[in-house]
């Protein structure tokens, strides 16, 4: 992933300590954009939905040429970059990258049917 995306998501994370930030990453092989999304779960200090609204455009502009949809990302205000309970309830198993961000630092994972394998995050300038 580009070091400038990593920088935004680990500023996005830390400007919001009361609620869980998300939003899409762009960009394969190489993540090189990301877009902020508003978080509509019901409880936003614990849990994070992105707006259906958001991710339906993304993946419109994929099929229509754009950026590919390489994945999610979300931040744990209180917590670790390790998949939750809830994380894992609630994981689209789209094969698709998960970016988790918490206590300052940024790691990647994969949903899997047998839970969330981790994946290693490669930054580029």
């Amino acid at each position: 992933m580009s070091r400038s995306v990593l920088t935004e998501l680990l500023a996005e994370a830390a400007a919001a300590p009361a609620r869980e930030v998300c939003g899409i990453l762009l960009g394969a092989p190489l993540i090189s954009g990301r877009l902020a999304a508003e978080n509509v779960a019901a409880n936003p200090a614990d849990s994070f939905e992105i707006d259906p609204a958001a991710l339906f455009a993304a993946i419109r502009a994929e099929r229509a040429g754009g950026a590919v949809v390489a994945g999610y990302y979300h931040s744990h205000p209180s917590g670790s970059p390790e998949p939750s309970a809830r994380d894992r309830a609630m994981a689209a198993l789209d094969g698709r990258l998960w970016i988790i961000v918490g206590g300052g630092a940024a790691k990647g994972w994969r949903a899997t049917d047998g839970g969330f394998a981790p994946v290693k995050l490669l930054v580029e300038d």
